[in-house]
């Protein structure tokens, strides 16, 4: 399967911010989550974007991204 780019970075973004959300708590920690979350929500909709003009699963996709972004680094949360 041909990864486009653009859902690697997207990836990558959601996992640093879930990255940062070490060692906070509190407001600090309610804010990155927040973050979080939505890096997470644009990510997931990039996916079903690529599904659906692929012609692929949204599970499919989500799956090669994170194969893709595995594979090319080390997790940011080490």
């Amino acid at each position: 399967m041909d990864i486009p780019h653009d859902l690697i970075v997207l990836e990558r973004a959601a996992e640093e911010q879930r990255a940062r959300l070490a060692g906070l708590d509190g407001e600090e920690f309610d804010a990155q989550h927040r973050a979080w979350r939505e890096a997470v929500q644009a990510v997931q909709a990039a996916f079903a974007d690529h599904a659906t003009v692929s012609g692929q699963t949204t599970e499919g996709v989500e799956r090669a991204v994170k194969r893709a972004v595995r594979q090319s680094e080390e997790d940011p949360a080490e």
